[in-house]
């Protein structure tokens, strides 16, 4: 089921594999240090395994889009969508650290109602902090390709940070888009079931 999943989702991850593949090559070029160089290996190895070698297939449901209302002014934020419907897709592992890594893509409704599509690679360092070792917290980030409507869906690179908690198979996981005033400077969560 694993392999069926991820020839279907092949088509989509395309974009981001190509993309990193440009960056490797721009780095290569620029003669780029010795520690940027070790930490592109580990970043480009992370993601080929988890393409490669995935542990489990991820269900992504949007459950909320929080504009921060000390960063925003009342009249916008009474016209903005809170709830962000959509559905997405992804693989992922953990690793020999036991620590999450993802690709995925979904798709979802934004603050304009309009739908916004966004995929790419996720980590998250991951502790277990009690006996019960299904429950698990994450922090890290993910990196990727968004497009919006009232951007003309021209193609933006995003690099967020990422916080998770979940139990088992269940996460619920969560970003923080920073920004200006009246712009950015959304809290947006979804859950992630993996299977």
């Amino acid at each position: 089921m694993v392999v069926t999943e991820v020839k279907a989702i092949n088509q989509y991850l395309l974009p981001v594999v190509l993309t990193s593949c440009l960056f490797s090559s721009i780095a290569s070029a620029a003669g780029i240090s010795q520690q940027s160089k070790i930490w592109w290996q580990t970043f480009s190895g992370n993601v080929e395994k988890t393409w490669t070698s995935p542990d489990s297939v991820d269900l992504y449901v949007p459950a909320i889009t929080w504009h921060n209302r000390w960063t925003y002014d009342k009249e916008k934020t009474d016209k903005y969508n809170e709830r962000p419907w959509g559905a997405g897709g992804g693989i992922s592992r953990y690793d020999e650290h036991g620590n999450w890594n993802g690709i995925y893509l979904m798709a979802f409704k934004d603050s304009f109602n309009k739908w916004e599509p966004i995929g790419g690679y996720g980590w998250e360092k991951t502790w277990r902090p009690f006996s019960d070792q299904n429950f698990h917290l994450g922090a890290g980030y993910t990196v990727g390709v968004t497009a919006r409507d009232n951007w003309s869906y021209i193609p933006i690179p995003v690099l967020l940070p990422l916080a998770s908690v979940g139990y088992g198979p269940a996460t619920f996981q969560m970003t923080y888009i920073p920004g200006t005033y009246n712009n950015g400077n959304v809290y947006f969560a979804w859950a992630r079931i993996s299977f």
